[in-house]
């Protein structure tokens, strides 16, 4: 049997985002967290073909559009990228609305504005069009908070560490310069992998933060390393790690959120500041700490973010059972 799949390509300042325009599973109307458990029980194939070798490679992500259960949303999004099935994606969001705006796919209720139903809840979007084009994104991303600060971590290779775990839409371990990481100058994208590899499994036995409205969406499998820019209008430099080696090509849309609310947390960013995300290829996210939120005991904040996306291609895909890679694979 032969499953097709046609799909657009995009990239969200660097970061590729592939949406699945025709052929993904039909799911149930059911809100998007429980839409996103039966696609992970029963179609995860579709995810680890289109986004593992040959038809992906070790940083693709991507999104589903489906009809939205709440009545407020425009359109619902699933996430599917190499690391998983994530409850949100901050470049992923960018590029999907993009996409789905140029190409027709949906038709929103109010020109400039969509209401998009994630499986972490409802996130909206505004959108600047010039020539037909979508030019700029801001996306208003769910409530993020500093879950546990300064937790420290024997990380082989590297010694004792001392993170910040922070919710975006999806966990961080937020790493800054300290005695025993000097920061990224002088690192490769192997090295943050490697590192951030034997930072996720070091966590593992230390924490396991579980979100206060949705156990759902627990654990930490991101990481951000944070330094001083190198470009003079931005505010901070990261690398985002996802996945089992992907390195984000963009600053992170819920990784900036997770940066800003670690900082708010903190005491270090005010509610109505700035805070321009750099790249480790020199792309800006520009986040906004726009208020303060309540995350179950903890306080928060309500991030927003604004970045560009651009559509690459068209891309039909087939995935046939007479190949014996069908389903994709990945190099450890």
């Amino acid at each position: 049997m032969r499953n097709s799949f046609f799909c657009i390509d995009a990239h969200t300042c660097g970061n590729p985002v592939r949406l699945v325009a025709g052929g993904g599973p039909l799911l149930p109307h059911l809100p998007m967290g429980e839409r996103r458990e039966i696609f992970v029980r029963d179609h995860d194939w579709v995810r680890k073909a289109l986004m593992f070798e040959p038809r992906g490679h070790d940083i693709m992500s991507g999104s589903i559009i489906y009809p939205p259960y709440r009545e407020d949303c425009d359109f619902a999004v699933l996430f599917i990228e190499v690391s998983g099935c994530l409850p949100m994606c901050g470049a992923g969001t960018i590029g999907t609305v993009t996409a789905a705006i140029e190409e027709g796919l949906v038709k929103p209720r109010e020109a400039g504005r969509v209401a998009i139903e994630t499986p972490a809840g409802r996130v909206d979007v505004t959108y600047e069009e010039k020539g037909g084009y979508v030019d700029s994104v801001r996306l208003h991303n769910v409530a993020s908070y500093l879950h546990e600060a300064d937790v420290e971590v024997d990380v082989p290779g590297m010694g004792r560490l001392r993170v910040d775990i922070s919710y975006g839409g999806n966990y961080y371990a937020v790493v800054e310069p300290q005695e025993n990481w000097g920061g990224l100058d002088g690192m490769s994208a192997s090295d943050i992998v490697g590192c951030s590899q034997k930072l996720r499994s070091a966590l593992a036995g230390v924490c396991h933060p579980v979100h206060p409205d949705d156990e759902r969406i627990s654990g930490v499998h991101h990481a951000i390393w944070c330094d001083r820019p190198v470009n003079d209008v931005s505010d901070g430099r990261c690398a985002v790690f996802y996945g089992d080696k992907a390195i984000d090509r963009s600053p992170g849309g819920t990784g900036t959120s997770a940066r800003m609310a670690q900082l708010h947390g903190k005491g270090r960013l005010a509610v109505g500041s700035r805070y321009r995300h750099e790249s480790l290829i020199g792309t800006i996210f520009e986040g906004r700490v726009e208020a303060e939120a309540r995350i179950g005991s903890y306080r928060g904040i309500l991030p927003s973010i604004g970045g560009w996306a651009r559509v690459i291609g068209h891309n039909t895909i087939f995935v046939d059972d007479r190949d014996p890679l069908a389903h994709g694979f990945q190099i450890r």
